[in-house]
């Protein structure tokens, strides 16, 4: 079966996804949480203590995805590791078959319901992605060998919305020379926005060097709009959508609107390679929105891909 590095390295577009996070009920938690996405998602998130509230580890998460028949993402953040911890992490992740990675430097402790926690941050997110290559290439960084090096494949994030554009796209790219392979972007409620971050990535190669993957969200309310726009750092709602939103009949519908007409923007341009999901829906609405985009199941994806392989072998 191809992975999500295959995928991406052939040109093909991708959908992953984030899991909600995991307190306890074992593999059959996360099967149930995936039940309703599972079809259509090339790879899932396994997220680590997000917004700085304590969950199941990424690791013991991304274990549960691989034996649910999921190629996981495992998320590790620097807040909570040293340099050591964050090694180990990795280096058990790949004696499970567990690949990607995408580094992050995490959100402050005073984020989360526990402020009072000691914060680590012996690394940041460039510096992580940095350390994962050079686990790659076969050894820690205090240059001592491992055998057999782990086969990673390394991602990234960045906000595209958050100014000034110019140093978020050298930002990425920073990120990209240390070996990121995939960007996993900000949601954003300002396309012209996303236009602009893309289109300046091209022009310095950022897209040549990495896939960019950009997120939707699928919220339920303009209560939850109102919330990312005065709680989540960097990203801005306008106060247009929140009304619009607030005067629909059907809020949640008018939300799921929204994130399909985000969607379909960020698909329309030419340096987007992928979306990734997150809802806050308790049905189907990740299968939905694909369906409505004319997204294909992921397993009829992975025929296309197939069978332009074996075409090209007999060409």
């Amino acid at each position: 079966m191809p992975t999500l590095e295959d995928k991406l390295r052939a040109g093909q577009r991708v959908i992953t996804a984030e899991l909600p996070a995991i307190d306890g009920g074992g593999v059959a938690e996360v099967g149930r949480q995936l039940a309703p996405m599972q079809d259509w998602l090339d790879a899932v998130n396994a997220t680590d203590n997000t917004a700085a509230h304590a969950h199941a580890s990424p690791l013991a998460v991304a274990i549960a995805l691989k034996q649910c028949g999921v190629e996981p993402i495992m998320q590790l953040v620097c807040r909570d590791r040293n340099r050591l911890a964050l090694q180990s992490e990795i280096v058990g992740a790949a004696m499970h078959g567990i690949e990607n990675l995408l580094a992050l430097t995490g959100d402050d402790v005073t984020a989360g319901d526990e402020p009072e926690a000691r914060r680590v941050f012996d690394l940041d997110g460039p510096q992580l992605v940095a350390l994962a290559s050079t686990l790659a290439e076969g050894h820690y960084l205090s240059g001592r060998p491992l055998e057999p090096a782990p086969r990673l494949f390394v991602g990234a994030v960045e906000n595209p919305g958050a100014p000034p554009i110019e140093y978020r796209v050298e930002r990425a790219l920073l990120k990209a020379r240390a070996g990121a392979r995939f960007f996993q972007l900000q949601i954003g409620y300002e396309p012209e926005l996303l236009e602009r971050f893309v289109a300046q990535a091209e022009d310095v190669g950022l897209t040549d060097r990495a896939a960019l993957i950009t997120s939707i969200t699928i919220l339920r309310s303009a209560r939850a709009l109102r919330f990312v726009d005065e709680k989540v750092p960097g990203v801005q709602v306008p106060a247009a959508i929140i009304e619009r939103v607030e005067a629909a009949a059907d809020q949640q519908q008018a939300c799921f609107e929204l994130a399909l007409e985000l969607a379909a923007h960020a698909l329309s341009l030419p340096g987007v390679r992928g979306l990734h999901l997150i809802s806050f829906r308790k049905d189907a609405g990740i299968a939905k929105l694909c369906t409505q985009l004319g997204l294909e199941p992921r397993i009829e994806r992975e025929k296309s891909l197939a069978y332009a392989h074996d075409s090209a072998l007999t060409h």
